[in-house]
Order: C-alpha cells, then sequence, then structure tokens
C-alpha cells in the first residue's frame, strides 16, 4: 500500500472484543520479538529453551517439549540447532538410555544471559504507552489468564 493511500479502520465490531485485541498485539509483539531474535543468531523456541535449562537441571527432551507446549518433534531440530551452535548439550540418561538429558553448556549461559539485556529492551518499546503502574497491571491480569487457561502458568511467577 503507498503511503497516500487511507489506512482501513478496524471494525468496530473487533475493537470491541479484548481476545481480538489479545491476538493482533501478541501477533505484533511476535513478529518483533521473532526478528530481534534473529539477530542475535536466535529463534523463539531457542529462547525458551535456554531460558528452560538456565533456570533448572538437566532435563529431558520430552519435559523441555510439554513445559514449553513445543511439538516433540520439532524440538529436536530445535536442539539440533542449539547442539550445533554449541549452545546445549545432549547426553544418555544413566538411569534410562531412551532418553537424552539436555543441559546448557557455558556458551549458552552466555547466549541466554546476551539475550536478556535485548529482552528488557523489546519489552520496554513494546510497552512505550504504558507507564510502570499499567505494565504492572497489564501484567498481573495476562498472568491471571494464562494462569486460568495454561496449567503451566499454575505456579507463581519467580523474579
Amino acid at each position: 500500500m503507498d503511503e497516500t493511500s487511507p489506512v482501513s479502520e478496524v471494525p468496530k465490531l473487533l475493537l470491541a472484543s479484548s481476545t481480538y485485541l489479545l491476538s493482533r498485539i501478541g501477533r505484533i509483539a511476535k513478529s518483533d520479538a521473532t526478528a530481534r531474535c534473529m539477530e542475535l543468531g536466535m529463534d523463539l523456541p531457542h529462547v525458551g529453551v535456554l531460558a528452560l535449562l538456565e533456570e533448572g537441571a538437566p532435563t529431558t527432551q520430552a519435559a523441555i517439549a510439554d513445559t514449553l507446549g513445543i511439538d516433540r518433534s520439532q524440538l529436536v531440530g530445535e536442539l539440533d540447532e542449539l547442539e550445533e551452535l554449541g549452545w546445549v548439550e545432549r547426553q544418555r540418561d544413566p538411569h534410562d538410555r531412551r532418553r537424552q538429558l539436555v543441559s546448557l553448556t557455558a556458551k549458552g549461559r552466555k547466549q541466554i544471559a546476551g539475550f536478556r539485556a535485548t529482552a528488557a529492551r523489546i519489552e520496554d518499546e513494546f510497552l512505550a504507552p504504558l507507564d510502570a503502574t499499567q505494565r504492572e497491571a497489564l501484567h498481573k491480569l495476562l498472568m491471571t489468564l494464562a494462569q486460568h487457561h495454561d496449567r503451566r502458568f499454575a505456579a507463581e511467577l519467580v523474579s
């Protein structure tokens, strides 16, 4: 579309729908986060896996997939990429040779630490129209919805 053509208005029915607005804003946020991750040589599933491993002990591929809500076959490809980059390593579980334990490498720890600054910038830019009180209220409301609709969010968020 050229700059002289008018921008179509969103129908009032959609503007009145909080779920539509959440969906639309979510797509915008995901698009921006994806672009920023790509600048760092990462994708969003990479961030999820690295963050999960950073917060805990080595875990199985199946547990990672279930926790992050990623299809197990898709996760294998993500882990292959992360292993190739040297950010994670997989080893056979000594208690069950059918399973692979995944752990974060020093290089992976450095990568996720570097992403933290980018994540803070992404959030600050995206939430720029909101003051600190509004940001806190928005986060609380989103956590309430997440906890209601997805049991993985049931535990309190630890900062």
